[in-house]
This record gives C-alpha cells, sequence and structure tokens, in this order.
C-alpha cells in the first residue's frame, strides 16, 4: 500500500469525521461511540493494508533480523 494513499486516506477520514461533528448535531454520547468505531476502523484498515492482520484475524509481527 503506497504512503501516499494512506496519508491522503487518512486525511479524508479525518475531515469527514470533523465535519460531521460539526455541522450535524447529535448527543455527545452518540459523538463519543462515532468517533471510537472510525477510529478501531481505521487502525484494523491499517493493520490490514500493512499486512499485520490478515483475514483470519491472526497477527503477524514483522521479523526484526
Amino acid at each position: 500500500m503506497p504512503l501516499i494513499n494512506v496519508v491522503l486516506t487518512l486525511v479524508v477520514v479525518g475531515v469527514v469525521l470533523w465535519l460531521i461533528n460539526t455541522y450535524i448535531p447529535m448527543q455527545a454520547t452518540i459523538k463519543k461511540i462515532l468517533n471510537i468505531v472510525v477510529v478501531i476502523v481505521v487502525v484494523l484498515w491499517l493493520l490490514y493494508g500493512f499486512g499485520m492482520l490478515n483475514n483470519s484475524g491472526s497477527i503477524q509481527l514483522p521479523v526484526v533480523k
């Protein structure tokens, strides 16, 4: 996964989340839940993208030599 794609995706997700938090009125608890879900999804996407997490759910740490 090219680094520019990762950075652009993170920027777009951040801007969309900021727009939702700023301009859509909702309770504070719902905003917290939404923010937590987005962060979890982004972290999982990054783990899949960098190959540290595979489809079976097992975590593969890189080998340092």
